[in-house]
């Protein structure tokens, strides 16, 4: 949240170790998202309603500039959730590093209708027209994922609607929800309680089954607090992603000091329980990014926030770079291992893009990009970044795309490929070839990319942001000065590299008190 000139940021954290479990809300503060400093814990297990667990919620600010959290406490050895609320100790704290548990909690606690041991992570709490608050909380019941939306006049006395939010069958526990506003034609985020012919909503939904996120797109009816995902909208696995590599249980606030949404993500480890134990840490915070509705309303676009750019050092620009078939042209003069690269492509045809095999499964890219990796030679594409490559390939992180031609239409492959990225043994690592399809207009024949790379962790923005993937990577050779990051083309048609800008990234300073 944004509080009187101050970014919070509350996580989950383990205080005891790099495994699950002992999880407390962490709490950081910074004024810029990027330099951060530590505070002591803000919730942890402390009352007969947290016992057991101080799980995931929300921030909402209340009338009269009041922050107040709202979490998941469990409350007994069978995972029976309730939700909690915490409030600051002393408003006057700049930093707000104490907070309380009044003695009236739990707030909400699941009736029959509920699976208690699946109702968890509450939501930002909206303001309707009629001066009642709603939050909502997900759950499941059955293979049914749930939305279940609750009112209140005062924030203390909630009631559960007659009928969720929204629910789909067949899609599993649903946890940290998100709901929220954007605007169909501005490029302002807006405050979470907006509505009106203005705005579309967002819904998002993190799915406990395949530890993916989704969301669609829709309309939201408060005169019936339910809302409904726009016609051509994939509402299940298949449908739209917010990334499609490490990436899961994100949340967005509204940033009122510019007028902002910012989505925030958790990216898990890749590697073994004891290569986490033995390093003594597990998990980051991915750069925070900003969040807005396409013009073609059709999904949202993602850019990593302005104020990442104040860690970029030393620049290096190259221009009109032929890269025939085969070709790579390692970009020099930066930190490879800690970097941020934008680059355009362009191509004089498509003529040569290869057909769109109609056994593929048009949802599962991570599958088809295993099949057609960087190496594989096609038509137009694979063509992009090698990242955190060792100086003879041994290892590297290819990000790239590929272009099919499908019977109306040309499809584009972002993939981001984790499975070369190390020579260490994988025995319990996860490097696979994550991968999302770009719905993107090639009129003007050019394919945009932006990466940002630090040492084990690559965040590609494909198209604008059009498709985002996240790839979490150990290697061995190539680390720090021994890293290197080149432009590449394995298709049959001659690529361009229109404008490459990459940077050195500076690490950043802990915040002064």
């Amino acid at each position: 949240m944004y509080y009187n000139g101050i970014y919070h940021l509350f996580y989950q954290d383990n205080p005891k170790g790099a495994i699950w479990g002992n999880i407390v809300w962490a709490h950081s503060v910074s004024t810029d998202l990027i330099n951060w400093k530590r505070l002591p814990n803000a919730i942890y297990p402390s009352k007969p309603f947290d016992e057991y667990g101080c799980w995931s919620g929300s921030a909402t600010i209340l009338p009269g500039n009041k922050p107040i959290i709202l979490y998941t406490g469990i409350i007994d050895k069978n995972k029976t959730q309730v939700q909690n609320y915490a409030i600051p100790a002393n408003l006057s704290d700049p930093f707000l590093q104490k907070w309380i548990k009044p003695y009236n909690n739990p707030l909400v606690v699941a009736d029959r209708s509920i699976n208690k041991t699946a109702f968890r992570d509450p939501t930002t709490a909206w303001l309707g027209r009629d001066g009642q608050w709603r939050i909502s909380i997900g759950g499941r019941w059955g293979t049914t994922g749930i939305s279940y939306l609750y009112r209140s006049k005062n924030f203390m006395h909630w009631v559960k609607a007659k009928n969720p939010l929204h629910s789909r069958n067949g899609t599993g526990n649903w946890e940290c929800l998100d709901f929220y506003p954007v605007s169909i034609s501005g490029k302002n985020g807006l405050d979470t309680s907006v509505m009106g012919s203005g705005v579309k909503h967002v819904l998002k939904v993190s799915l406990d089954v395949t530890r993916h996120e989704y969301y669609t797109l829709g309309t939201y009816f408060p005169e019936k607090d339910v809302y409904i995902p726009d016609e051509e909208m994939v509402d299940g696995w298949n449908g739209l992603r917010y990334d499609y590599g490490n990436f899961y249980a994100s949340k967005s606030f509204f940033d009122p000091s510019k007028k902002r949404r910012i989505l925030w993500a958790w990216a898990n480890e890749s590697d073994s329980k004891a290569d986490r134990v033995k390093k003594g840490w597990a998990g980051i915070q991915l750069i925070p990014r900003t969040i807005v509705l396409d013009p073609d309303g059709k999904q949202l676009l993602q850019w990593p926030v302005v104020e990442v750019e104040i860690l970029r050092g030393k620049k290096v620009k190259l221009s009109n770079k032929i890269l025939v078939k085969g070709k790579k042209i390692e970009i020099r003069g930066i930190t490879a291992a800690q970097a941020d690269v934008e680059v355009t492509f362009s191509f004089y045809s498509l003529d040569k893009a290869e057909p769109f095999d109609p056994r593929w499964d048009r949802y599962d890219a991570q599958n088809i990009c295993s099949q057609k990796g960087s190496t594989v030679q096609g038509g137009l594409g694979p063509f992009g970044l090698l990242t955190l490559a060792s100086q003879n390939l041994e290892e590297y992180t290819p990000v790239f795309f590929r272009v099919f031609k499908a019977q109306n239409k040309h499809l584009v492959l972002m993939c981001s490929d984790a499975s070369r990225s190390t020579l260490k043994d994988g025995m319990g690592a996860y490097r696979p070839s994550f991968a999302g399809f770009v719905d993107v207009d090639l009129t003007g024949k050019k394919l945009s990319l932006r990466s940002l790379i630090d040492i084990s962790v690559v965040e590609s923005f494909g198209a604008g942001g059009k498709t985002c993937i996240t790839s979490r990577v150990y290697p061995t050779l190539a680390i720090y000065h021994n890293a290197h990051l080149y432009a590449f083309n394995n298709g049959i048609e001659t690529v361009k590299i229109d404008s490459l800008k990459a940077w050195s990234m500076n690490r950043p300073e802990q915040m002064n008190q």
